[in-house]
C-alpha cells in the first residue's frame, strides 16, 4: 500500500523515525487543501492538516508494508486514514504505480494555530528539508500550496519541540526562511 505523505513524511529521515518505508515518488494530488491547524488537545504544536475539498497539494507517495500501518496510524493520531481515488493523483516523474491502495491522513474542520499551540520552526524545518531533498521547485510548490503561514509560529531551532526533527542540515536552514518569508506577512 501506500501513504501520501504532504508534511513531515516527506522527509526521509523523519519517515524512518517510525517504519520503513519503500521509495518516495514526488506527487500532486487534487482535492486536497493544505493548512496549517490544530489537531487536538493532545498537541502542543499545530501541524500540517489537509482535508479534502478544492485545491491541490503536493508531497509523497511512499509504499508501506501492512505491519508498518499501525505505526504511521499511531504516529499520525487525531488525524483519520481515508483512501485516495488514484486518478487524483499525479506523479511528477515517470513512474508505475502498482493497484494498491493509497491512503492520507485528513483532519478536516481543524481549528488554526494560535500562540498555546503555534506552528513550530522545527517542524517547518524537517518538512521543507524533505522537500528540498527533491528540489527547490517542489519546496516552494509546498509553499504555495500551503494555506494559514500567518498565524502563531514559533522558532525553537535553539530548543527543539518538535518530536520527529530530522534531516535537517545548517545548509537548509537560509533556504528555508527564504521561502517561509515569502509566505508570511
Amino acid at each position: 500500500m501506500y501513504i501520501f505523505g504532504y508534511g513531515s513524511l516527506i522527509n526521509r529521515h523523519s519517515r524512518l523515525l517510525t517504519g520503513q518505508t519503500g521509495e518516495a515518488v514526488p506527487v500532486v494530488v487534487d482535492g486536497l487543501q493544505r493548512r496549517w491547524g490544530k489537531v487536538d488537545g493532545s498537541y502542543t504544536i499545530a501541524p500540517l492538516v489537509c482535508e479534502p475539498g478544492e485545491g491541490r497539494c503536493n508531497g509523497v507517495l511512499v509504499r508501506v508494508h501492512d505491519g508498518f500501518l499501525p505505526e504511521f496510524d499511531r504516529r499520525e493520531k487525531g488525524y483519520r486514514r481515508i483512501a485516495l481515488d488514484p486518478s487524483a493523483v499525479r506523479p511528477e516523474q515517470e513512474v508505475t504505480l502498482s493497484d494498491d491502495p493509497i491512503w492520507v491522513y485528513v483532519r478536516e474542520n481543524s481549528a488554526p494555530p494560535c500562540p498555546d499551540q503555534p506552528i513550530m520552526q522545527t517542524y517547518v524545518d524537517t518538512v521543507l528539508a524533505g522537500c528540498l531533498s527533491i528540489s527547490a521547485s517542489f519546496a516552494r510548490a509546498f509553499v504555495d500550496t500551503t494555506q494559514g503561514w500567518h498565524h502563531a509560529l514559533e522558532n525553537d531551532r535553539h530548543q527543539p519541540k518538535y518530536g520527529n526533527l530530522a534531516g535537517v542540515e545548517a545548509a537548509h536552514l537560509s533556504l528555508i526562511d527564504q521561502l517561509v518569508a515569502t509566505a508570511r506577512p
